[in-house]
């Protein structure tokens, strides 16, 4: 969500903390600025919009300084406006802030009480006003900024710099990631290690209710109790290099294009080329004597999870729970001993799905998880972990991450599936060898790319669509529904096919395209009488399809896409490229911010 960057040392901070804050786009936001010490006094600059309205107002008002902090908003409490964007703060002290401050309104009138006088709608300036208060009574800026950290309820991951004091930086975490780089006579700030990655390989985590006091050489880590602690400092792999769109449109398209080789990328870690059978890295757990496999994740990777629920009953033969993390945390399920949690999440720093994982453990629970990011407060956390070799992905959307997750977990469920004897040799062989196949076939599947083009010219005039698919394919169907929603702003529903006619049947006519993700193998049949259902009632339907499948509702379908035939196994993972392709289409045609559609942040760091 919000994006955090702070710099101490010699260079012109502004600068570095623009560049920094501009690959922190992708987490999606609506507001950013940047404060820096001038002269010792605190100076800012910040703009709604796009950091390119920032980047305007500090070519028309040069912002000075080696210290400083920036932001990217990502709006909750108060509008997007400029008024509203960080850095807040007052005359003695400058603050940044990702998450929510859930006892704001208390504080609040605590300090207004006090004679503290508010100029924003926002939790973050209670925050500044609390500091700001301690100051003013008395206390160095360290023993304002503990102290204040010990009023604070909620999510936080907190920046902040004072006027008069060139040689200090402070940072807090509570629920939100924050990490320390170490460079040559100056120091950082980062919401992650990617937007640290040009500055600096160096850098420290904080762990949850850490905070840490940094001057231009060094940094002291204090726990929530106040008692000074070590940090482990780690050369970190995220590479410095920016990340570019190359010769595509969008950062999205780039990423869908990106599948094939993703796709082989993760099997390659996964599949022993010697013996092409799934090799996993050693785990800290038995997988055959899991008794029962509990998933949370949210978005997209809850719709990877609830394909991986069907693989692990039809094929490992394992009793699995899939829920959204969301509801997961709330609904507090009693949960066997030794049993598996299974988190999937793209960055590793999902509010929601990193709370599962807390309940997991208090239950319990083995703990692993998929992850596209290997130094995240989820990895961290978790028992072992499953990375997916996807890459950084910047468009919000969630694309190429998405197939990779399956591909990990489809190699999972044959590793368990070993281990417990539910398939034999000759299954986890074939089953193996069609997996090896996706990549290819997925680079078949973009050369449709034309054709699913002019198919978004029909869809983008809908007001409604719906998405059928059975099975585990049925999480396709809703994975396609919400791309759509994402980025096209266009309402969509998937469903499981057979559900049809408890219901959404009521919503088809001709002004309705009817989405069928149908697939060749056992369920094809069923799956093509609830799509005749759609037609006789005169919805619009798009089919995608094998050949074998394309030629037998030809009657049917105003429109066919012919797949790769591909296993049944792995249908999933291939028919999500057209869905997402699709929607891709459609939003382009519709004019919206495909990479970073309105309301949406990539990371989903606060509830």
């Amino acid at each position: 969500m919000c994006g955090i960057v702070g710099v101490i040392g010699a260079r012109p901070a502004a600068a570095l903390i623009l560049d920094a804050l501009r690959r922190l786009e992708y987490r999606g936001y609506d507001s950013a600025g940047i404060a820096t010490l001038v002269n010792g006094h605190i100076d800012r600059r910040r703009a709604a919009g796009k950091l390119g309205n920032l980047a305007e107002v500090l070519a028309e008002r040069a912002l000075p300084g080696t210290v400083g902090i920036g932001h990217t908003r990502w709006a909750t409490h108060g509008a997007p406006t400029e008024n509203n964007a960080h850095p807040h703060g007052t005359a003695r002290v400058a603050i940044v802030h990702n998450g929510i401050i859930e006892n704001h309104a208390e504080l609040r009138a605590e300090l207004e009480q006090a004679g503290q006088e508010f100029s924003t709608e926002t939790d973050t300036e209670t925050v500044a006003q609390l500091v700001d208060l301690n100051l003013r009574q008395g206390m160095t800026p360290v023993e304002a900024a503990g102290a204040a950290f010990g009023r604070l309820q909620g999510a936080y991951a907190l920046a902040m710099v004072f006027a008069g004091h060139p040689e200090l930086m402070i940072g807090a975490q509570h629920g939100a990631p924050l990490a320390v780089g170490f460079g040559e006579d100056e120091m950082f700030l980062g919401s992650d290690g990617l937007a640290l990655a040009p500055l600096t390989q160096r850098i420290a985590y904080l762990q949850d209710g850490d905070w840490a006091v940094l001057d231009r050489r060094s940094a002291r880590f204090f726990d929530a109790s106040g008692a000074e602690v070590k940090r482990q400092v780690k050369l970190t792999a995220l590479s410095g290099a920016a990340v570019g769109k190359g010769n595509f449109r969008h950062f999205m398209e780039k990423e869908l294009h990106e599948h094939p080789a993703v796709l082989g990328d993760t099997l390659h870690q996964m599949v022993n080329p010697a013996t092409r059978a799934v090799a996993l890295p050693d785990l800290p757990f038995d997988l055959g004597a899991v008794p029962r496999v509990t998933i949370s994740a949210c978005g997209s990777a809850f719709y990877a999870g609830a394909v991986a629920r069907n693989w692990f009953e039809s094929v490992a033969r394992i009793p699995t729970d899939a829920d959204v993390a969301s509801e997961f945390r709330y609904r507090t399920p009693p949960m066997d001993k030794g049993g598996l949690g299974l988190l999937v999440s793209q960055s590793g720093e999902t509010a929601d799905t990193l709370a599962a994982l807390r309940y997991m453990r208090e239950q319990g629970q083995r703990v692993l998880s998929v992850l596209n990011v290997p130094e995240s407060s989820m990895a961290r956390e978790s028992d072992a972990v499953l990375q997916t070799i996807a890459g950084p992905e910047i468009g919000v959307a969630s694309t190429k991450a998405f197939t990779a997750q399956l591909a990990v977990l489809a190699c999972l469920v044959l590793a368990a599936g070993r281990a417990r004897g539910s398939i034999s040799a000759g299954e986890e062989a074939a089953m193996t060898a069609a997996l090896l196949e996706v990549p290819g076939r997925a680079a078949e599947v973009l050369e449709h790319d034309a054709h699913i083009r002019r198919i978004a010219e029909r869809i983008a005039e809908a007001r409604d669509v719906l998405y059928l698919g059975r099975g585990s394919c049925f999480p396709i169907a809703m994975e396609g529904a919400l791309k759509l929603k994402e980025i096209s702003y266009i309402h969509a529903e998937g469903y499981a096919a057979g559900e049809m006619k408890h219901g959404p049947i009521a919503l088809i006519d001709r002004n309705v395209p009817v989405i069928a993700i149908v697939p060749s193998g056992p369920l094809f049949e069923k799956t093509a009488s609830n799509i005749q259902e759609a037609a006789a009632r005169g919805g619009q339907v798009v089919v995608f399809s094998d050949e074998e499948g394309c030629a037998k509702l030809a009657g049917i379908a105003v429109e066919r896409v012919v797949l790769p035939r591909v296993d049944p196994f792995v249908a999933p993972i291939l028919y999500a490229i057209p869905v997402q392709l699709l929607a891709y289409h459609v939003a382009v045609l519709k004019g919206t911010d495909v990479d970073q559609p309105r309301n949406l942040a990539k990371s989903v760091t606060v509830e």
